[in-house]
């Protein structure tokens, strides 16, 4: 029974596959387009200048946060060494922070167009790309996806939309090719928001770069992450997994799943270990999926955006109090599941229609959503109720 299960499910992650299209990256990129374009942009600048909300407030406590300073000193490191849990913690805080600043920087310059942004912005972009080489131990990869998601969209940001210039532009795009793109494009065996952000910040990157081969690999690899991170019942009797990762029994994958066995429409498969390592996976589901819209290939309508609405909707009604079965988890949650909701919210209910009460709830709740401080950062301002 469960080698027939195995069996079913395997043909039809197969079959998915083979329905995927190869070539997912658009004939010409399009920029700035990594998770934010230059009409979500608009719009945001529109909202914030006549003073609107939600728009004017989160503006307001992003211009209010440390990442605004425009006296920031980029700490920058040639060797970036993240143990477990950032343990030791060498420069890990410190880019992280300097990548998410930069981008803070660039939203700033496109709301204002206060050139004093943009020049701060390209401070800490140069003085990264000037100095690093390596990512090292054993969280490296994490690491290098976390701030390799908040480079591009910062550069996109400047490259495409600051009229001043950027001298360094070439060198940036030799670090992000050279330094963070060889340490997440071939993924990762770990638990499923690992290979999620290393696959965010590969497919940004590609952006960036340009690189079609790239975004096709990375975005290949994020449709099985995908597809084995979110459960939906359409999978079968067991969750879907990444043929690499050889979980080819039920008590693997139920191990694998933080001992869950008792599947449902928008289980994750970190669920049980936490709701804020979750909430990283989901929030990489969102940010790929829109950047994937905005170069043309809009994968809401596909499983991508059925698992990442399941996986909100589930997630928040438990984020908003409602008790734990003893079927869930043992009945025990650790929730915290972070400022991730608003891109999945406005590309999936206010784009597309679908009733998502309790997402909902919990993204008004959350606003304005500011950063959790990894790669997350400011998606009440650029996505909050956003038509572009």
């Amino acid at each position: 029974m469960h080698r027939t299960a195995l069996l079913a499910a395997t043909a039809s992650l197969v079959a998915g596959l083979l329905a995927w299209p190869a070539n997912a990256a658009p004939s010409d990129f399009v920029h700035p387009g990594v998770t934010v374009s230059k009409g979500q942009l608009d719009f945001t600048r529109s909202k914030v200048g006549s003073g609107a909300q939600p728009w004017k407030g989160a503006f307001d406590r992003m211009i209010a946060s440390k990442y605004a300073d425009l006296n920031r000193t980029p700490k920058p490191r040639a060797v970036v060494e993240c143990g477990s849990y950032s343990n030791p913690n060498h420069g890990c805080t410190d880019e992280r922070e300097d990548a998410i600043a930069a981008y803070t920087q660039a939203l700033a310059w496109y709301v204002t167009r206060d050139e004093r942004h943009a020049r701060q912005a390209i401070e800490l972009m140069d003085a990264w790309s000037a100095v690093i080489r390596d990512h090292t131990n054993s969280n490296a990869p994490l690491q290098t996806g976390w701030a390799g998601s908040s480079w591009p969209k910062a550069a996109e940001i400047i490259k495409h939309t600051y009229t001043g210039t950027w001298a360094n532009s070439g060198r940036f795009a030799t670090m992000l090719r050279n330094v963070y793109l060889p340490e997440v494009i071939n993924g990762s065996h770990s638990n499923g928001n690992w290979e999620l952000s290393m696959m965010e910040a590969a497919v940004g990157i590609s952006v960036f770069l340009e690189d079609k081969t790239s975004y096709d690999k990375a975005m290949a690899k994020f449709r099985t992450r995908t597809a084995a991170y979110v459960y939906l019942a359409s999978d079968g009797e067991l969750p879907k997994t990444v043929p690499s990762q050889n979980l080819n029994t039920r008590e693997k994958i139920v191990r694998y799943w933080q001992g869950q066995s008792t599947f449902v429409d928008g289980l994750s498969q970190e669920t049980c270990r936490d709701f804020t390592h979750t909430g990283y996976g989901l929030s990489a589901i969102s940010h790929i999926a829109e950047t994937s819209r905005i170069q043309g290939q809009d994968l809401y309508g596909t499983d991508v955006g059925e698992r990442l609405r399941h996986g909100l909707g589930f997630h928040a009604k438990y984020e908003l109090g409602t008790a734990a079965p003893a079927w869930l988890c043992g009945g025990s949650l650790k929730p915290g599941l972070g400022p991730v909701p608003e891109v999945g919210h406005n590309a999936l209910a206010n784009r597309l229609g679908h009733a998502m009460t309790n997402t909902g709830t919990l993204t008004q709740r959350g606003r304005p959503a500011g950063s959790n401080n990894l790669f997350v950062a400011w998606e009440t301002l650029t996505h909050g109720d956003n038509p572009g």
